[in-house]
């Protein structure tokens, strides 16, 4: 009696220490919304500490896409020494010069040509504005009565110029130092990006250099502080993540190289200019899912506009259709596809994830949209089967009933026919 009353004891605490965590948790959240500005602050400064390491896990993970190819087609056959000590370095530099080239010639491409349409809409806006300078006074001479009102209007005191000319002399005063501490804040914050950069890039070589070794102690961690069956969910979920960030990455390159040179392509046969570089831009700006193409597309037709507005006509028209082909033909078969999401939550999720966080969510918002669909679609399918087999189950049960029923009352009148052949043969045996 004394030993099951231990044991329930046992039972309690185990319980109350397994619900321990979950109070932790729910204390910690109704803090969080009770403090939500303090949280906010501190996920903000803990988001400053860790983005260099944040960046360089990101660009480990797209280099490491390019690195397993590479390591695939390095010498696959030999088992030389040299060949196995000198994969892992020479892969690793390979994928490197290969980014760092392709952004090169990406930046060679438009930033030239980009600043190139600053310099000569700076021409030709002075051009435009006297010619809607003359249309003006053109149209003052042929209808004299609404100029002598607008010079009247003016000289009557329509516009206050000294009360103009006042802000504007305290808008100088003040701009100056606020525009030094915009430029100092500029300067700053690129600084910071440009060392961020750079922290990221050596955190990355490092988790692709010893990529394996970082595996194998994550793996024994999760072993060591986890029970198997978290350890498992956790693995499994890692695994899906993965199948789903990497086929979003390769299958969204693959979409804006694809659309990229049809854009060019198509700008060539119809003479429009600068066929290379906005092919090179909306090639580039397509890596955002959906929004990227055109945003690619105002920056081309304003660099077409400059150069003939007739024919940056002609390239919205075109740009229209190739979106509509992209759409509906090349995304579904190239992306879609790849990761098993519908474009109706593709649109959700850019939406959601533009607006929590920029381009950046753009990008990241479609492939996690995609591992939580793919986790529920499993688990849903899972908790089909296991209801499919309990119905399946629930059904045999009474034929296994009704079998055994059977089986019991063959064997029943089985045993009485050879009761009664015995008697009978002793009623013989005594005759």
């Amino acid at each position: 009696m004394k030993g099951k009353k231990d044991k329930m004891e046992r039972n309690n605490k185990k319980r109350l220490l397994a619900f321990i965590p979950y109070l932790a948790l729910t204390a910690l959240a109704v803090l969080g919304i009770i403090n939500i500005k303090w949280l906010i602050n501190v996920l903000a400064g803990l988001w400053n500490i860790l983005s260099p390491l944040v960046i360089g896990c990101a660009m480990a993970y797209v280099l490491n896409l390019i690195m397993r190819k590479l390591e695939k087609l390095y010498f696959p056959k030999s088992e030389k020494r040299i060949v196995q000590a000198t994969k892992r370095p020479v892969c690793l530099v390979l994928s490197l010069l290969l980014v760092f080239i392709l952004l090169g010639l990406v930046i060679g491409l438009i930033v030239p040509e980009i600043v190139n349409i600053f310099v000569v809409m700076g021409e030709t806006l002075p051009v435009y504005g006297e010619k809607i300078r003359k249309l003006l006074m053109e149209y003052d001479s042929q209808l004299p009565v609404v100029g002598d009102y607008i010079e009247e209007y003016l000289q009557n005191g329509g516009i206050d110029w000294n009360t103009i000319l006042a802000k504007a002399v305290e808008f100088a005063k003040n701009g100056v130092g606020g525009l030094l501490t915009s430029t100092i804040s500029v300067v700053a914050s690129v600084v910071g990006g440009v060392v961020n950069f750079f922290i990221g890039l050596i955190f990355a070589i490092y988790i692709l250099y010893n990529k394996e070794k970082l595996a194998s102690q994550m793996s024994r961690l999760m072993k060591s502080y986890m029970k198997p069956e978290n350890s498992a969910r956790l693995t499994y979920f890692c695994s899906t993540a993965d199948k789903c960030f990497s086929s979003f990455i390769v299958g969204q390159c693959t979409e804006a190289v694809i659309l990229g040179v049809l854009c060019a392509l198509g700008m060539a046969i119809l003479r429009i200019p600068y066929a290379s570089t906005i092919g090179t831009l909306i090639g580039a700006t397509a890596l955002i899912p959906i929004v990227g193409a055109y945003i690619g597309a105002i920056v081309g037709a304003l660099m077409i506009l400059v150069v003939d507005p007739i024919k940056a006509l002609w390239f919205v028209i075109f740009l229209v259709i190739l979106q509509q082909v992209e759409g509906n033909v090349i995304y579904p078969k190239v992306v879609g596809s790849s990761i098993g999401l519908p474009g109706m939550w593709v649109l959700a999720a850019v939406t959601v994830g533009g607006g929590l966080g920029g381009i950046p969510g753009m990008l990241f918002g479609v492939p996690a949209a995609a591992t939580v669909y793919k986790l529920l679609q499993n688990d849903v399918r899972r908790r089909e089967r296991a209801a499919a087999e309990e119905d399946h189950e629930a059904e045999e049960a009474p034929q296994a009933e009704n079998n055994t029923e059977n089986e019991q009352s063959d064997s029943h009148s089985d045993s009485h026919s050879d009761n009664s052949s015995v008697t009978r043969q002793k009623s013989l045996a005594m005759v």
